[in-house]
């Protein structure tokens, strides 16, 4: 991938470095009379290749998961039984988001190559994997157990795209982001929801955002203008860890565990 690096690193620095001044009341507030249901878990298969589903996005031409395993590919299945369409290469590391618009596939790149160079944003041709164009990631940075002494800067997760924008769960900031695609600009940010700042996958649902976060288990239905929390399905232990997440026709929520291989839907 070739980058004006001189500014990515200054933009990735002052990111950075917005990051790690955020509180931890940056995430957004969930109330205590928030309506919370237990999640009914359905497992429907493991993607005989596919190593650590860690999102996925439904399309016309079927489902797209994005495999962790380093460099990342992507698949395209049959959402039915995960029989496999099409599978590319791309060169996304460690990714976490996949989404599609705009005739082009978008991928959360949360580590890079060097890691020196600040986590990036993709846009990757979906017949080739070859990558178009790319931004820096915003609000990259240290969070959690992700430190400069045992790891390099964590970039976005979860990524959607909506009326021709796209959202972008950004754990390090606390934020998720509505972003310009094509400029990589931010118009506007809410802030992450749940205990901690380990947001991942994203759904849009009739003018609401469904957003999980993998410590609590749990994904919110938050209210895209500010953020506040209006509902709450919340997983049990047992059940494979959310990381990955879309919404099918029927509107039905679907996920992914990197961890277990599983492909899930809310029952």
């Amino acid at each position: 991938m070739a980058f004006d690096r001189d500014v990515s690193r200054r933009a990735f620095l002052a990111g950075v470095a917005g990051a790690m001044a955020l509180p931890r009341i940056a995430l957004a507030a969930e109330s205590s009379d928030v309506p919370t249901v237990a999640g009914k878990v359905e497992k429907l298969y493991k993607i005989p290749g596919l190593k650590e589903p860690n999102d996925m996005q439904f399309t016309a031409d079927g489902l797209w998961i994005l495999d962790q395993v380093d460099p990342n590919k992507a698949l395209l299945v049959q959402p039915g039984d995960g029989k496999i369409l099409r599978e590319l290469q791309t060169e996304s590391i460690h990714g976490s988001g996949i989404t599609y618009g705009n005739s082009a596939l978008w991928i959360t790149s949360t580590k890079m190559t060097d890691p020196k160079n600040p986590p990036r944003t993709l846009k990757v041709d979906p017949k080739t994997g070859k990558t178009l164009n790319s931004w820096v990631t915003p609000g990259s940075g240290y969070y959690g157990n992700v430190k400069p002494e045992n790891g390099s800067p964590s970039g976005a997760h979860g990524i959607k795209w909506v009326d021709g924008k796209y959202w972008m769960a950004v754990p390090a900031a606390s934020k998720i982001f509505l972003m310009e695609p094509e400029t990589g600009a931010i118009i506007r940010s809410i802030p992450g929801p749940g205990t901690t700042q380990r947001t991942h996958g994203l759904a849009w649902d009739k003018g609401m955002l469904w957003c999980i976060n993998s410590d609590d288990r749990a994904i919110y239905k938050l209210d895209p203008k500010d953020g506040k929390v209006v509902s709450k399905v919340q997983l049990s232990k047992e059940d494979p860890a959310p990381h990955g997440l879309d919404m099918d026709a029927k509107g039905v929520l679907w996920y992914c565990d990197a961890g277990s291989s599983w492909i899930c839907k809310l029952a």
